[in-house]
């Protein structure tokens, strides 16, 4: 069922139609395979580009990717946390099926990594002939086991860690974490603008070659520590306290933040444009995860580490002008592990099969050739913290005891618990979770939190009891 539009979406709508003018003429068929440009958010909220409905600030490069391509309503992402959506989106598979994707285990007492042997979105592309290069964050395991190289890039340019400060460039541990393939590098400069520069490198570089090339630019912005363009003084602070920068930012800080990185996807457009690029290529743009702190997640609850639609609903925009069409909103449900099959059909490869994918090929729906699929999602965060399950337009969902069913069609801000009036479908929900999270590996005692204390926990992530619990008082837009 196709959500029902509100202000914002005929506003987007329209300012969508109006830079599309155009952008459909013309196109031709063609039998290239494309280049991929997948550009991957850190904590961004869904509503935290103009185009999904951010009233206080414009994001005009990302916001073209929707005018000149298609714009998914109902994305999700696999987690409310970065690297297990990161694992679903490299293996398209539920990252639960993985050690790695166990929630955070490599923040905390169960390190683990993504291994070498498993086939992931660039190693089938590399297989099928595609340059790949990864620019930007890994957070999938540290060496000497795991690494980008040893997992399907050719190249890498990045950090290997979970943030990482946007001028020193330390991680959490205070090291320096910037790579240069396999060799640490001390390179100057914004974090995010490195981050751009070297993506528009890789482009330059392929632009003469007959060879398709995957390049996937996996930002840290928004991510904390919050530290905008020109806030050196900032960055030096933070160094000397905590990169989780607990007591910093503000909401125009993040709005700086978010429009450094919307000025490096403009660059990596206009890299494409000049070198002729455009027709041919696919470019993705969402999120690992909701938003935290400063993010604008309405119409939604919840943020970063709850399973409230606020902490998995995503922004997700797909261009291919060869063979999409432009200015057009898809109601599909979405999720990260969907892009792996989605990405290698296009390229003209496909899963290993001893490795099937849990995800489905968007680009029917995106073309709009088929009618949205429905789909059985599921969700779980930290072992008895929170459970998840999508099956249509109902949502069931437990935190610590308490269980309820939500219409997230009807109801997006997850207020009227339908548990009681429609009790064979929460049973059935329920039952079906349970029966997804019978084939995946026991779930493991949190570990992303250990050593943080509980007023910090309580003001980083939202404590149970506290901001899990879907409360009216938490709307805050009409």
């Amino acid at each position: 069922m196709a959500s029902p539009l509100n202000r914002r979406d005929l506003l987007a709508a329209s300012a969508a139609s109006a830079l599309a003018l155009g952008a459909g003429a013309g196109r031709a068929a063609t039998t290239r395979r494309p280049n991929i440009v997948f550009l991957l958010a850190d904590d961004m909220g869904v509503a935290d580009i103009s185009i999904y409905g951010r009233p206080d600030f414009k994001t005009p490069n990302i916001d073209r990717l929707g005018a000149e391509g298609v714009r998914l309503s109902q994305a999700y992402a696999n987690s409310p946390v970065c690297s297990a959506s990161r694992t679903a989106l490299i293996t398209g598979r539920y990252q639960y099926r993985l050690p790695v994707g166990l929630e955070e285990p490599i923040a905390g007492a169960h390190p683990a990594g993504l291994p070498p042997s498993h086939p992931t979105l660039p190693s089938l592309l590399k297989k099928a002939g595609y340059a790949t290069t990864l620019v930007g964050k890994w957070h999938l395991g540290a060496l000497p086991a795991y690494g980008p190289l040893q997992s399907g890039y050719d190249h890498f340019y990045g950090f290997r860690g979970g943030a990482l400060d946007y001028y020193s460039h330390a991680g959490v541990d205070g090291r320096d974490d910037l790579w240069d393939d396999d060799t640490p590098v001390h390179h100057p400069g914004y974090l995010t603008q490195l981050l751009g520069d070297r993506a528009v490198d890789v482009i330059d570089r392929h632009a003469q070659s007959a060879q398709p090339f995957l390049l996937s630019l996996h930002f840290n912005a928004p991510h904390w520590p919050w530290e905008a363009p020109g806030d050196e003084a900032e960055s030096a602070r933070v160094s000397r306290t905590n990169l989780r920068d607990w007591d910093g930012g503000d909401l125009r800080t993040y709005q700086r933040m978010v429009q450094a990185m919307d000025q490096q996807v403009g660059r990596v457009l206009q890299a494409l444009d000049r070198h002729d690029l455009t027709q041919d290529t696919i470019v993705v743009f969402t999120s690992d995860n909701g938003g935290e702190r400063f993010a604008d997640t309405w119409p939604f609850n919840g943020r970063k580490t709850e399973l409230l639609e606020g902490g998995v609903r995503v922004p997700a925009l797909v261009r291919w002008p060869a063979r999409l069409p432009g200015g057009r909103v898809c109601d599909q449900v979405g999720m990260t592990m969907d892009w792996l099959p989605t990405l290698l059909a296009a390229g003209g490869a496909a899963p290993d099969p001893a490795y099937p994918t849990d995800g489905i090929d968007l680009m029917p729906a995106l073309a709009g050739q088929a009618a949205p699929v429905p789909r059985a999602l599921f969700w779980r965060y930290k072992a008895n913290w929170q459970r998840s399950a999508r099956i249509g337009d109902l949502k069931y969902l437990k935190i610590l005891d308490n269980e309820f069913l939500f219409d997230v069609v009807a109801d997006p801000q997850e207020r009227a618990n339908l548990k009681s009036r429609r009790a064979a479908d929460f049973e059935r929900l329920g039952a079906a979770w349970m029966a997804w999270n019978a084939g995946m590996l026991p779930e493991i005692a949190e570990s992303f939190t250990e050593g943080f204390d509980g007023d910090q926990l309580a003001d980083h992530i939202g404590s149970p009891k506290a901001s899990l619990q879907p409360d009216p008082a938490l709307a805050h837009k009409p």
